[in-house]
């Protein structure tokens, strides 16, 4: 029997994987939906902590459309940790399903459901990845810009869960990664060492490069991506008020979109909170892709569950 394989984080697949997920994703987005079924006869629990609307409704039409069943089971039916044990929980889910999706407050949980489970598990978002949504951003600038090799990505904001994996990720495809945070937000160095890893195992030309500024204004220089994320994440609400007077000045407008390389596209991976990060209107931007970014989850998505599943 092949190993079980799980989508904990971005690094849980290579770069080359990588790059044939993205291919898979813009073939099945041009196929009629429902067209490939894969997934017939599978059955996928949908393992919901946190509320959602783009992760929870790619998922379970995703899955629809490649023949599945899926179950979505929120905090309140399981208590994950709480009412149960995540070792029980993830035995005796494996009795029933063929894959669990979990969207967690603790990566920790994710960890314990790939360990005493017996299916595949895939990170749906977790306080330390969201590594799904790496992959929808990754279909998403292969499409705007025909490649990733050699682009440059800035990372405007805060070191969260988001700029985690995006910073694997972009690296493993061939583009480089600049991110700019303030003082005591930014990524971890450990971080930034395994995507200057990774990147130097890239086949896509030369070695990508990783830099971590302070500025916003450094980073979007010659930039064909510009990417930011909310100040204060789920989870956060605590810092709310301290990372609002953090973050002042890293707001991405047409100001600083203006800085970045000509043709550079705008992204952000949503719920937007517009008067921080961004302005209102920001998301409509002639530059902005945030709306394609947000409907390739549903494709990106169907392309992993294919890969762990079929």
């Amino acid at each position: 029997m092949p190993e079980t394989r799980h989508f904990l984080s971005i690094t849980d697949i290579t770069a080359e994987e990588t790059r044939r997920l993205i291919e898979r994703a813009i073939e099945m987005k041009a196929a009629p939906p429902g067209s490939v079924q894969p997934l017939a006869g599978k059955r996928i629990a949908l393992l919901f902590e946190k509320p959602s609307l783009r992760t929870r409704v790619s998922f379970q039409m995703g899955i629809w459309e490649l023949g599945g069943f899926s179950m979505y089971l929120g905090q309140d039916e399981v208590g994950l940790g709480r009412r149960e044990p995540v070792s029980d929980v993830a035995r005796v889910l494996s009795g029933y399903v063929d894959c669990i999706i979990a969207r967690v407050n603790s990566h920790d949980s994710l960890v314990g459901l790939a360990k005493y489970g017996d299916v595949p598990v895939i990170n749906a978002l977790s306080d330390v990845e969201h590594p799904c949504q790496t992959m929808a951003d990754l279909l998403t600038i292969a499409e705007t810009h025909g490649c990733t090799d050699g682009l440059n990505l800035a990372y405007i904001g805060d070191g969260n869960n988001v700029a985690r994996s995006l910073c694997l990720g972009a690296t493993a495809v061939g583009m480089n990664f600049s991110i700019a945070s303030p003082h005591g937000y930014q990524l971890e160095e450990s971080v930034l060492a395994t995507a200057s890893d990774r990147a130097s195992r890239n086949d896509g030309g030369t070695r990508p490069t990783v830099h971590p500024l302070v500025r916003p204004c450094d980073a979007v220089v010659d930039a064909n991506v510009v990417y930011t994320d909310v100040w204060a994440s789920m989870g956060d609400e605590a810092e709310a008020q301290e990372r609002l007077r953090a973050f002042q000045g890293y707001t991405v407008d047409d100001a600083l979109m203006a800085q970045a390389a000509p043709g550079a596209c705008f992204m952000h991976d949503m719920p937007a909170h517009y008067g921080e990060e961004v302005p209102v209107g920001m998301l409509e931007h002639p530059q902005s892709v945030a709306y394609q970014q947000a409907h390739n989850r549903l494709h990106a998505q169907k392309a992993v569950l294919e890969f762990l599943l079929s």
